[in-house]
């Protein structure tokens, strides 16, 4: 499947209202969610590659494409107790700071609130800030500074109490 096969079909989702679709094939594997008012498109090999993130217009040729526009975290409860997990809207590279000369957006114990950069993350040489969603005290921050992160990974524990 080539991008100009990919572009239609994402054209063809959108005109149909579709919510999701998943294709696989044995040397890639691709799925398209839409939800927001661009769609999100996942293109992975089929092999145990990581996987790449693209919207849909992109001058790029085939699987390699530009990361979608930051999106908030999502967060759901966990099942053990009320803390609420902040998850990775995007592939990419996860950061705590603006700069390496500045310091981290949140640490553990700190207060956030709704709309705080709590991180970056870089995809394809775009800096994406992080807002959160909810609002609480940081419980743990799950993942190293500068560590590479994929789509729905959590980042952070947070108790909204």
């Amino acid at each position: 499947m080539d991008f100009k096969e990919i572009q239609e079909l994402i054209k063809l989702v959108n005109k149909q209202n579709v919510k999701e679709i998943n294709i696989e094939k044995k040397d890639f594997k691709l799925n398209i969610i839409t939800g927001s008012d661009e769609p999100q498109v996942v293109v992975a090999p089929a092999a145990a590659a990581p996987v790449i993130a693209a919207p849909a217009p992109v001058a790029a040729p085939a699987p390699v494409a530009a990361a979608p526009a930051p999106e908030a975290p999502k967060a759901e409860a966990s099942a053990d107790d009320n803390l609420i997990t902040v998850k990775s809207p995007m592939i990419g590279t996860f950061y705590r700071k603006p700069s390496p000369d500045k310091d981290v957006f949140v640490n553990v114990g700190d207060s956030i609130s709704e709309g705080d950069v709590i991180c970056i993350v870089e995809a394809m040489k775009l800096f994406n800030e992080i807002e959160s969603e909810v609002s609480g005290k940081v419980v743990k921050i799950l993942v190293d500074d500068m560590s590479p992160i994929e789509y729905d990974q959590p980042l952070f524990l947070v108790d909204p109490s």
